[in-house]
C-alpha cells in the first residue's frame, strides 16, 4: 500500500499501488475545501494530470482552474476540443493557436481551399465543440518511441510536430487521442471533455478568439477587452516570422543545426534596429513638423521587457536625428519609504502609482517644458529617502524629455500635459515562436526567464525567490501597466526569434537550483521542460547593444 499525503488538508491515507490521482481525489474529496472543480494536481510539486498513476509514496496537491498549472491544463484541453471540431467539420484544414489577446486565445484558421472564414463557419465549429463536450469523451495519453510518434504525425501531415520531435532528443514521446483525432501537447490534459464547462468561441479580426475562464472565478468567462493595437503588434510579429522563416521551435532547431544561428541573430537584431530607427524618425518628424511639437517621450512595459536598453538605443537614434534626449527617472520621485503604500500582507507595494509623487513630477515636467531651470531630486535607495543635492536641469534647443517606467502611460503622471506634446511607447517581449501549431509559449514565460537569469547573475535573487515573487509582479502589471497599453502611439516587440535557444544556455543550470521540496519547483520544472525543446545557442554572437544583453550580461550600456 502507498501512503499519500494530501497537501490541501495535510491528511495522509493509504492506497493500492497504481491508483490514479482521480482515485486519490475521490477519497479526499469530502475533506478538501476547494470552491471550484478540480482539474489537475501537483505530485511532489510537479504538475500532473488526474489520470496519472502513483507507485510510490507521494505528496499530492489538487488544483482548480485558478492556479497557474490548473488553468493551463484546462485551456490546453479546450484547445484540443477546438482542434478536433475543426477537423471533424473541415477535413484538411489548419488551425494555428497563436497567442493570448483580449483575455482569450487568438486562433488562425485556414480551410483546405483557402476560402475565407465566415461567421457561419465559427458557429458550426462552436456547435461541434459543444457536442464533443456533451459526449464526455476521454482524453487518452499514449507513450511511444519518438520514431513512432514522428511517423504518426508525418502520416497526418503535421510537419510542425515532426520537426519538433525530430530535434527534441527524446527517446520516448507522448501524444494524445480524442476519439480518432491525434495531437501533441507538452503538458497534461483533463480526464475528459465534460470537465470543460466554461468557454466561448467567436470571430476575431480574420480569425477566431477562444474564450476561457476567468483566473479568479473559473465559473465565468474572462471579460473580453478590445485590443486593436496589440493585435497589430502580434500581426507585425507574424510578418517578421515570415521574413525569418521561423514560426515554431522545430524551425529554429533545424536552422541552428544547419549552422544559421549567427545569421538568425543578425537578422533579428537588424529588424529591431529598423523599428527603433522608424520610431526615432517619427519623433523627429513630430518634433519639427507637427503643429504641437513632441516634447515628452513616455516609455513603459511590463517587467523584463527591456525598457532600459530600448530607452538607451532610442536615445542613440534620436541623437542621430539631431535631437537631444534628456532622461528623467520616475525612481527619483519615489515617496519616502515610510510613506510607501502597503499590500494586505503588510509588505511595501512598490508598484503602486502612489509610490511615485506624481504631482511633483508633473510640476517639474511642466516647468521644464516652459524652459525653466528646475532642481530635481535624487532618491537614496539605501536610506529610503528622496534627497535634494543641487541637481538642476533645463531643456535646451532640440531637446526631448524621456520618461521610462512602469507608470509612464498612466494618465495620473501627466494629466495636465497636452497629449499632443507626448509620444507614448509600449514595449513588451511578445514570444516570437511557438512549440508547434497548437502549443504556444506564453509571453510571460519569456519575461520570467529573462528575469530569473538577470536576478541570478546579479546576485539579487535566487531562481526560487524570483519565481516566488512573480505572481505579485504579474498582479501589479495587470493593475498598473496593461490597462494603458492601448493608449500608446507605437508598440515595440523586444523578443528575438532565436531567443529561447540563447536563454537555454543560461537558464537551464539556474532552474535546476530550485529544490524539489518547495512550491516554486513546479514552475521551474515547467520552464525547464519547454525550454529544453530548443537546441542551445551561444550568446557570443549577440551584439553588446542588444536588449538581450540587459539580461544575459555583456552590455555596452551602463545601467
Amino acid at each position: 500500500m502507498l501512503h499519500i499525503r494530501c497537501k490541501n488538508n495535510n491528511l495522509t491515507k493509504s492506497f493500492p499501488e497504481g491508483s490514479s490521482l482521480l482515485d486519490v481525489y475521490h477519497a479526499f474529496a469530502d475533506e478538501i475545501q476547494l470552491p471550484y472543480p478540480v482539474v489537475s494536481a501537483k505530485v511532489n510539486n510537479a504538475p500532473q494530470g488526474l489520470k496519472f498513476r502513483l507507485y510510490q509514496n507521494r505528496d499530492v496537491e489538487f488544483l482548480d482552474a485558478r492556479e497557474g498549472s490548473g488553468h493551463r491544463v484546462y485551456v490546453r484541453s479546450l484547445c484540443f476540443v477546438l482542434y478536433k471540431a475543426t477537423q471533424d467539420l473541415f477535413a484538411g484544414s489548419k488551425l494555428f493557436i497563436e497567442h493570448t489577446i483580449s483575455r482569450g486565445y487568438y486562433c488562425n484558421f485556414k480551410k483546405r481551399g483557402n476560402e475565407p472564414l465566415t461567421d457561419s463557419d465559427v458557429e458550426r465549429i462552436k456547435a461541434r465543440m459543444q457536442e464533443i463536450i456533451s459526449l464526455d469523451m476521454p482524453f487518452r495519453r499514449n507513450e511511444a518511441t519518438t520514431e513512432e510518434a514522428i511517423r504518426i504525425f508525418a502520416d497526418r501531415g503535421f510537419t510542425d510536430k515532426v520537426k519538433l520531435l525530430e530535434t527534441s532528443g527524446q527517446v520516448y514521446s507522448d501524444y494524445y487521442m480524442l476519439g480518432d483525432t491525434v495531437d501533441y501537447y507538452y503538458g497534461p490534459l483533463v480526464p475528459s471533455t465534460a470537465y470543460l464547462t466554461v468557454w466561448g468561441l467567436e470571430r476575431y479580426h480574420d480569425g477566431m478568439l477562444l474564450r476561457v475562464p476567468d483566473w479568479n472565478n473559473p465559473t465565468i468567462l474572462a471579460e473580453k477587452v478590445d485590443m486593436p493595437k496589440t493585435y497589430e503588434m502580434f500581426a507585425e510579429k507574424t510578418r517578421w516570422d515570415i521574413i525569418m522563416r521561423l514560426s515554431n521551435a522545430g524551425d529554429v532547431n533545424k536552422a541552428v543545426l544547419k549552422g544559421h544561428g549567427r545569421e538568425l541573430i543578425q537578422v533579428s537584431e537588424a529588424l529591431q534596429e529598423k523599428k527603433i530607427v522608424q520610431i526615432a524618425e517619427e519623433i523627429d518628424r513630430r518634433y519639427h513638423q507637427a503643429e504641437h511639437p513632441i516634447r515628452l517621450v513616455l516609455i513603459t512595459g511590463p517587467s523584463s521587457s527591456g525598457k532600459t536598453t530600448f530607452c538607451k538605443r532610442l536615445s542613440v537614434q534620436l541623437l542621430a536625428c539631431g535631437l537631444r534626449p534628456m532622461s528623467l527617472s520616475t525612481d527619483d520621485y519615489f515617496v519616502n519609504r515610510t510613506d510607501t503604500p502597503k499590500l494586505p500582507n503588510g509588505d511595501y507595494d512598490f508598484d503602486n502609482i502612489e509610490t511615485v509623487e506624481h504631482d511633483l513630477l508633473e510640476d517639474h515636467l511642466l516647468r521644464l517644458m516652459k524652459g525653466e531651470r528646475v532642481e530635481v531630486p535624487e532618491y537614496n535607495f539605501t536610506t529610503g529617502r528622496r534627497e535634494w543635492n543641487g541637481k538642476k536641469l533645463r531643456l535646451g534647443n532640440d531637446t526631448v524629455l524621456i520618461i521610462e517606467g512602469i507608470h509612464a502611460l498612466n494618465p495620473l503622471l501627466t494629466k495636465k500635459i497636452d497629449d499632443a506634446l507626448k509620444y507614448k511607447i509600449y514595449i513588451s517581449a511578445l514570444t516570437s515562436v511557438s512549440l508547434d501549431d497548437h502549443n504556444w509559449i506564453p509571453v510571460r514565460d519569456n519575461r520570467l526567464l529573462r528575469r530569473i537569469i538577470r536576478d541570478y547573475n546579479k546576485g539579487a535573487f535566487t531562481a526560487r525567490e524570483t519565481i516566488a515573487q512573480w505572481p505579485n509582479v504579474c498582479e501589479a502589471e495587470d493593475r498598473w501597466i496593461f490597462p494603458y497599453q492601448e493608449t500608446a502611439d507605437v508598440m515595440f516587440n523586444s523578443a528575438l526569434n532565436i531567443e529561447f535557444a540563447v536563454l537555454r544556455t543560461h537558464a537551464e543550470l539556474i532552474l535546476t537550483t530550485v529544490p524539489k521540496n518547495c512550491p516554486e519547483y513546479a514552475e521551474a520544472h515547467r520552464l525547464l521542460k519547454f525550454i529544453r525543446y530548443f537546441i542551445p545557442v551561444s550568446d557570443k554572437e549577440i551584439p553588446p547593444t542588444s536588449i538581450m544583453r540587459e539580461f544575459v550580461g555583456g552590455s555596452s550600456f551602463s545601467y
